[in-house]
């Protein structure tokens, strides 16, 4: 078992025997796996492409930027024509934001590298700088590439629908409702969250 997968596995016991409605989605959805990605530039691009789309459409567009790039890097994303981008399902809006981001990096007005030290709030103020880089976005970015423990995308819509199941509420709670709910779960919201996907899939009702 990795590392990631064990601190997960801690944390997610940790939150069940401390909350009803976690010892409840671990009955329902089970033990989730670890969700840790390398940080970097390809991985917050990864992130911008998958954004509202569906996992396999995101899976597709990645293997041909990779195909097309090789390494996905500022440099080659730069390289290429926008038109090229976009050849590889890249949206128009997504492929500006992918030369937004690579050309931050390049200029170094984003240190990717520096982002492992700043606190979560002062990643999340680096990232949004950059047009194209959502709240959303740079929380993913916190949880499964810099690994913070204590994030809760409140936006997120599957973690509000998954809350709302799991709590017996009569309505989807919005973004702020979520964000009050998960206080509760404070310094796991991570594991939290991960856990309200894993039931998500697991339980699919209607909402």
């Amino acid at each position: 078992m990795s590392r990631e997968a064990a601190r997960l596995r801690r944390q997610v016991r940790a939150l069940a025997k401390t909350c009803p409605h976690m010892a409840e989605a671990l009955e329902i959805g089970g033990m989730p796996p670890p969700r840790d990605r390398a940080g970097g530039f390809a991985t917050l691009l990864r992130i911008i492409v998958d954004q509202q789309i569906s996992t396999h459409a995101g899976a597709a567009i990645w293997r041909r930027l990779e195909d097309r790039l090789g390494h996905v890097t500022p440099d080659r994303v730069m390289a290429v024509r926008p038109a090229t981008l976009q050849k590889c399902g890249l949206s128009k809006s997504k492929m500006t934001y992918a030369r937004n981001l690579a050309g931050a990096i390049r200029s170094g007005d984003l240190d990717m590298d520096g982002l492992e030290e700043m606190s979560d709030a002062d990643v999340a103020k680096a990232l949004i700088a950059i047009k194209g880089i959502g709240t959303w976005t740079a929380e993913i970015y916190l949880m499964f590439a810099l690994g913070r423990p204590d994030v809760m995308p409140a936006g997120d819509l599957a973690l509000q629908v998954a809350a709302g199941r799991l709590m017996g509420l009569a309505e989807r709670p919005t973004a702020k409702q979520l964000g009050e709910i998960a206080e509760r779960w404070r310094p796991r919201r991570t594991a939290a969250a991960i856990m309200l996907w894993q039931y998500y899939r697991r339980a699919p009702l209607a909402d």
